[in-house]
């Protein structure tokens, strides 16, 4: 099943330059976000891992930058504040789930053996 996955932005503060992102599936932090706190934040976040946004180029962050400005580096904590705190923003041609399981299924496969160019 393809999942709409999204992404929850969070900064520390408005003067800041950090951004610390999350990415989440759409749905159900749609709902989470509404109050359906019984939905696991496993089934929320695409992955348990954080990123520090610099000029579009997503970063892992070290746990010290993590302890300053969450106060923790467990990773749980930290995307629960993010989801809490963040904004969502659509992340475009991005989907979970839906990639090409056997690649000989498909016609990606290029047979070049002594045809040179014409043969492709």
């Amino acid at each position: 099943m393809v999942k709409s996955v999204g992404k929850v932005v969070y900064r520390p503060d408005t003067q800041s330059t950090d951004e610390f992102v999350a990415m989440v599936n759409t749905a159900e932090f749609k709902k989470w976000k509404s109050g359906d706190t019984s939905i696991p934040l496993a089934d929320v976040v695409d992955s348990f891992d954080v990123f520090q946004s610099n000029q579009g180029i997503l970063l892992r962050p070290s746990r010290q930058q993590l302890e300053n400005v969450f106060g923790t580096s467990k990773d749980v904590d930290v995307l629960t504040t993010i989801l809490q705190s963040g904004k969502e923003q659509p992340v475009n041609g991005f989907t979970s789930g839906g990639g090409i399981l056997n690649i000989t299924r498909t016609s990606a496969v290029i047979d070049s053996k002594g045809k040179g160019t014409s043969g492709i």
